[in-house]
Protein backbone atom coordinates (compact mmCIF):
# COMPACT_ATOMS: atom_id res chain seq x y z
CA UNK A 1 0.00 0.00 0.00
CA UNK A 2 1.35 3.34 -0.90
CA UNK A 3 1.25 6.35 1.35
CA UNK A 4 -1.38 8.09 -0.76
CA UNK A 5 -3.74 5.11 -0.67
CA UNK A 6 -3.32 4.78 3.11
CA UNK A 7 -4.10 8.46 3.60
CA UNK A 8 -7.15 8.11 1.35
CA UNK A 9 -8.36 5.10 3.36
CA UNK A 10 -7.94 6.98 6.63
CA UNK A 11 -9.77 9.98 5.20
CA UNK A 12 -12.70 7.75 4.18
CA UNK A 13 -12.82 6.18 7.63
CA UNK A 14 -12.87 9.58 9.33
CA UNK A 15 -15.60 10.90 7.04
CA UNK A 16 -17.98 8.03 7.76
CA UNK A 17 -20.84 8.79 10.13
CA UNK A 18 -20.34 7.92 13.79
CA UNK A 19 -21.30 4.49 15.07
CA UNK A 20 -24.88 4.02 16.23
CA UNK A 21 -25.63 5.10 19.81
CA UNK A 22 -25.23 2.54 22.55
CA UNK A 23 -28.45 1.32 24.19
CA UNK A 24 -28.87 2.73 27.71
CA UNK A 25 -29.37 -0.68 29.36
CA UNK A 26 -26.05 -1.93 28.02
CA UNK A 27 -24.05 -0.19 30.77
CA UNK A 28 -26.14 -1.76 33.55
CA UNK A 29 -25.82 -5.21 31.96
CA UNK A 30 -22.06 -4.82 31.64
CA UNK A 31 -21.70 -3.73 35.27
CA UNK A 32 -23.86 -6.64 36.46
CA UNK A 33 -21.89 -9.18 34.41
CA UNK A 34 -18.57 -7.72 35.52
CA UNK A 35 -19.60 -7.85 39.17
CA UNK A 36 -20.72 -11.45 38.78
CA UNK A 37 -17.46 -12.35 37.04
CA UNK A 38 -15.39 -10.74 39.80
CA UNK A 39 -17.39 -12.60 42.46
CA UNK A 40 -16.83 -15.92 40.68
CA UNK A 41 -13.10 -15.27 40.34
CA UNK A 42 -12.81 -14.32 44.01
CA UNK A 43 -14.72 -17.47 45.01
CA UNK A 44 -12.54 -19.66 42.78
CA UNK A 45 -9.38 -18.08 44.19
CA UNK A 46 -10.54 -18.73 47.76
CA UNK A 47 -11.40 -22.34 46.96
CA UNK A 48 -7.98 -22.86 45.40
CA UNK A 49 -6.22 -21.40 48.46
CA UNK A 50 -8.37 -23.62 50.71
CA UNK A 51 -7.44 -26.71 48.66
CA UNK A 52 -3.77 -25.75 48.75
CA UNK A 53 -3.92 -25.32 52.53
CA UNK A 54 -5.72 -28.66 52.95
CA UNK A 55 -3.11 -30.39 50.79
CA UNK A 56 -0.30 -28.85 52.86
CA UNK A 57 -1.93 -30.01 56.11
CA UNK A 58 -2.51 -33.51 54.71
CA UNK A 59 1.12 -33.73 53.56
CA UNK A 60 2.37 -32.56 56.96
CA UNK A 61 0.24 -35.12 58.81
CA UNK A 62 1.43 -37.88 56.46
CA UNK A 63 5.07 -36.88 56.83
CA UNK A 64 4.87 -36.79 60.62
CA UNK A 65 3.29 -40.26 60.75
CA UNK A 66 5.39 -42.00 58.09
CA UNK A 67 8.68 -40.14 58.68
CA UNK A 68 10.10 -40.70 55.18
CA UNK A 69 13.40 -39.07 56.18
CA UNK A 70 14.24 -41.91 58.64
CA UNK A 71 16.32 -44.70 57.13
CA UNK A 72 14.57 -48.07 57.42
CA UNK A 73 16.38 -50.78 59.38
CA UNK A 74 18.63 -53.06 57.37
CA UNK A 75 17.19 -56.49 56.67
CA UNK A 76 20.18 -58.00 54.80
CA UNK A 77 22.29 -59.10 57.78
CA UNK A 78 20.92 -61.10 60.64
CA UNK A 79 21.22 -59.69 64.14
CA UNK A 80 24.23 -60.81 66.17
CA UNK A 81 23.07 -62.70 69.24
CA UNK A 82 24.74 -65.19 71.60
CA UNK A 83 28.28 -63.85 71.54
Amino acid sequence: MSRVSREEMVRRLLEQPASPPVPPELHADAVRRGTRMLRRRRFARRVMWLLLFAAAVAFTVWAVNVQPWVEPPSETTPPLTGW
